[in-house]
Protein backbone atom coordinates (compact mmCIF):
# COMPACT_ATOMS: atom_id res chain seq x y z
CA UNK A 1 0.00 0.00 0.00
CA UNK A 2 1.25 3.47 -0.84
CA UNK A 3 -0.28 6.62 0.59
CA UNK A 4 0.89 9.92 -0.83
CA UNK A 5 -0.95 12.89 0.62
CA UNK A 6 -4.61 11.91 0.12
CA UNK A 7 -4.01 9.32 -2.63
CA UNK A 8 -3.92 5.62 -1.90
CA UNK A 9 -2.53 2.93 -4.18
CA UNK A 10 -2.45 -0.76 -3.41
CA UNK A 11 -2.21 -3.96 -5.39
CA UNK A 12 -3.89 -7.30 -5.36
CA UNK A 13 -1.13 -9.84 -5.93
CA UNK A 14 -2.43 -13.39 -6.06
CA UNK A 15 -2.13 -16.33 -8.38
CA UNK A 16 1.29 -17.83 -8.97
CA UNK A 17 2.82 -20.13 -11.57
CA UNK A 18 6.38 -21.12 -12.32
CA UNK A 19 8.16 -19.20 -15.06
CA UNK A 20 8.61 -21.38 -18.12
CA UNK A 21 10.72 -18.83 -20.01
CA UNK A 22 7.78 -17.32 -21.83
CA UNK A 23 6.52 -13.75 -21.94
CA UNK A 24 2.91 -14.96 -21.99
CA UNK A 25 2.16 -17.19 -19.02
CA UNK A 26 -0.87 -19.44 -19.34
CA UNK A 27 -3.15 -18.83 -16.36
CA UNK A 28 -5.55 -21.46 -15.16
CA UNK A 29 -9.04 -20.95 -13.83
CA UNK A 30 -7.83 -21.49 -10.24
CA UNK A 31 -5.22 -18.68 -10.37
CA UNK A 32 -7.65 -16.26 -12.02
CA UNK A 33 -10.26 -17.07 -9.37
CA UNK A 34 -7.71 -16.54 -6.59
CA UNK A 35 -6.75 -13.15 -8.04
CA UNK A 36 -10.38 -12.10 -8.38
CA UNK A 37 -11.13 -13.09 -4.76
CA UNK A 38 -8.29 -10.97 -3.38
CA UNK A 39 -9.15 -8.01 -5.62
CA UNK A 40 -12.81 -8.18 -4.57
CA UNK A 41 -11.83 -8.26 -0.90
CA UNK A 42 -9.51 -5.25 -1.20
CA UNK A 43 -12.16 -3.32 -3.12
CA UNK A 44 -14.85 -4.09 -0.54
CA UNK A 45 -12.58 -3.11 2.33
CA UNK A 46 -11.61 0.23 0.75
CA UNK A 47 -15.12 1.42 -0.21
CA UNK A 48 -15.68 3.03 3.21
CA UNK A 49 -12.41 4.95 3.13
CA UNK A 50 -11.72 5.87 -0.50
CA UNK A 51 -13.57 7.87 -3.16
CA UNK A 52 -13.00 7.49 -6.89
CA UNK A 53 -12.08 3.85 -6.28
CA UNK A 54 -10.51 2.51 -9.46
CA UNK A 55 -9.55 -1.07 -10.26
CA UNK A 56 -6.92 -1.55 -12.95
CA UNK A 57 -6.47 -4.39 -15.39
CA UNK A 58 -5.11 -7.75 -14.28
CA UNK A 59 -1.49 -8.02 -15.39
CA UNK A 60 1.12 -10.75 -15.35
CA UNK A 61 4.28 -9.75 -13.49
CA UNK A 62 7.45 -11.76 -13.27
CA UNK A 63 9.32 -12.08 -9.98
CA UNK A 64 12.39 -14.29 -10.21
CA UNK A 65 11.36 -17.77 -11.24
CA UNK A 66 7.64 -17.03 -10.85
CA UNK A 67 4.75 -15.26 -12.51
CA UNK A 68 2.06 -13.53 -10.44
CA UNK A 69 -1.23 -11.89 -11.26
CA UNK A 70 -1.36 -8.26 -10.17
CA UNK A 71 -4.19 -5.73 -10.13
CA UNK A 72 -3.64 -2.11 -9.13
CA UNK A 73 -6.34 -0.49 -6.98
CA UNK A 74 -6.33 3.24 -6.20
CA UNK A 75 -8.42 6.16 -5.05
CA UNK A 76 -8.61 9.27 -2.88
CA UNK A 77 -8.75 8.88 0.88
CA UNK A 78 -11.91 10.51 2.32
CA UNK A 79 -10.57 11.26 5.77
CA UNK A 80 -7.08 10.56 6.97
CA UNK A 81 -7.88 7.38 8.84
CA UNK A 82 -4.74 5.50 7.87
CA UNK A 83 -4.87 3.23 10.90
CA UNK A 84 -8.42 2.17 10.03
CA UNK A 85 -7.45 1.57 6.40
CA UNK A 86 -4.53 -0.62 7.46
CA UNK A 87 -6.81 -2.56 9.82
CA UNK A 88 -9.35 -2.98 7.01
CA UNK A 89 -6.75 -4.33 4.60
CA UNK A 90 -4.71 -6.52 6.96
CA UNK A 91 -4.68 -9.41 7.26
CA UNK A 92 -5.23 -9.92 3.57
CA UNK A 93 -6.79 -13.06 2.11
CA UNK A 94 -3.26 -13.92 0.95
CA UNK A 95 -2.26 -14.13 4.62
CA UNK A 96 -5.07 -16.28 5.92
CA UNK A 97 -7.89 -16.84 3.45
CA UNK A 98 -11.55 -15.92 3.26
CA UNK A 99 -13.66 -15.08 5.13
CA UNK A 100 -10.75 -13.33 6.83
CA UNK A 101 -11.94 -13.26 10.44
CA UNK A 102 -12.96 -16.94 10.49
CA UNK A 103 -9.78 -18.02 8.71
CA UNK A 104 -7.60 -15.95 11.04
CA UNK A 105 -9.28 -17.50 14.09
CA UNK A 106 -8.75 -21.00 12.67
CA UNK A 107 -5.07 -20.35 11.95
CA UNK A 108 -4.42 -18.92 15.43
CA UNK A 109 -6.08 -21.96 16.98
CA UNK A 110 -4.44 -24.72 14.91
CA UNK A 111 -1.16 -23.40 13.51
CA UNK A 112 1.63 -24.69 15.69
CA UNK A 113 4.19 -21.88 15.39
CA UNK A 114 4.54 -18.14 15.84
CA UNK A 115 4.64 -16.42 12.43
CA UNK A 116 6.66 -13.54 13.88
CA UNK A 117 7.41 -11.29 10.86
CA UNK A 118 5.92 -13.69 8.29
CA UNK A 119 2.58 -12.39 7.04
CA UNK A 120 2.84 -9.09 8.85
CA UNK A 121 3.23 -5.78 7.12
CA UNK A 122 6.36 -3.71 7.08
CA UNK A 123 7.54 -0.44 5.67
CA UNK A 124 7.54 3.26 6.32
CA UNK A 125 4.52 4.30 8.36
CA UNK A 126 3.83 8.04 8.50
CA UNK A 127 0.52 9.03 10.04
CA UNK A 128 0.62 12.73 9.15
CA UNK A 129 -1.62 14.16 6.43
CA UNK A 130 1.14 15.25 4.07
CA UNK A 131 3.49 12.37 4.74
CA UNK A 132 3.95 9.31 2.56
CA UNK A 133 3.45 5.76 3.79
CA UNK A 134 4.76 2.65 2.02
CA UNK A 135 3.66 -0.71 3.44
CA UNK A 136 4.17 -4.25 2.14
CA UNK A 137 2.79 -7.59 3.31
CA UNK A 138 5.68 -9.91 4.12
CA UNK A 139 4.54 -13.12 2.42
CA UNK A 140 7.92 -14.70 1.87
CA UNK A 141 10.72 -14.43 4.31
CA UNK A 142 13.76 -16.16 5.75
CA UNK A 143 14.55 -16.23 9.44
CA UNK A 144 18.11 -17.02 10.48
CA UNK A 145 18.41 -18.82 13.83
CA UNK A 146 21.91 -19.90 14.67
CA UNK A 147 23.08 -22.18 11.87
CA UNK A 148 19.58 -22.69 10.53
CA UNK A 149 17.45 -20.79 8.06
CA UNK A 150 13.67 -21.04 8.32
CA UNK A 151 11.77 -20.24 5.12
CA UNK A 152 8.20 -19.01 5.26
CA UNK A 153 5.98 -19.25 2.19
CA UNK A 154 2.33 -20.03 1.56
CA UNK A 155 -0.08 -20.99 -1.16
CA UNK A 156 -3.46 -19.74 -2.24
CA UNK A 157 -5.89 -22.57 -1.68
CA UNK A 158 -9.30 -22.33 -3.33
CA UNK A 159 -12.05 -24.84 -4.14
CA UNK A 160 -10.21 -25.42 -7.44
CA UNK A 161 -6.89 -26.29 -5.79
CA UNK A 162 -4.98 -29.49 -6.28
CA UNK A 163 -2.93 -30.44 -3.19
CA UNK A 164 0.14 -31.58 -5.16
CA UNK A 165 0.13 -28.44 -7.32
CA UNK A 166 -0.21 -26.23 -4.19
CA UNK A 167 2.75 -28.01 -2.62
CA UNK A 168 4.83 -27.48 -5.76
CA UNK A 169 3.84 -23.79 -5.76
CA UNK A 170 5.30 -23.40 -2.27
CA UNK A 171 8.44 -25.25 -3.39
CA UNK A 172 8.84 -22.86 -6.35
CA UNK A 173 8.28 -19.84 -4.09
CA UNK A 174 11.02 -21.03 -1.73
CA UNK A 175 13.56 -21.53 -4.54
CA UNK A 176 14.34 -17.81 -4.84
CA UNK A 177 15.18 -17.57 -1.16
CA UNK A 178 17.16 -20.81 -1.21
CA UNK A 179 19.18 -19.53 -4.17
CA UNK A 180 20.07 -16.40 -2.21
CA UNK A 181 21.23 -18.47 0.76
CA UNK A 182 23.25 -21.04 -1.13
CA UNK A 183 24.66 -18.97 -4.01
Amino acid sequence: MLKESSSLVTVSLAGTIKNTNTDNPLWGKKELEEQAMVTRHITQQLRSYVTDLTIGEVNSVRAGNLWHLKTKVWGTIRDLELEKIIDALHPTPAVCGLPVSEAETFIKKYENYDREFYSGYLGELNMGKDKNTHLFVNLRCVQIKGNSALLYVGGGITSGSNAQQEWMETVHKSETMLNMIFN
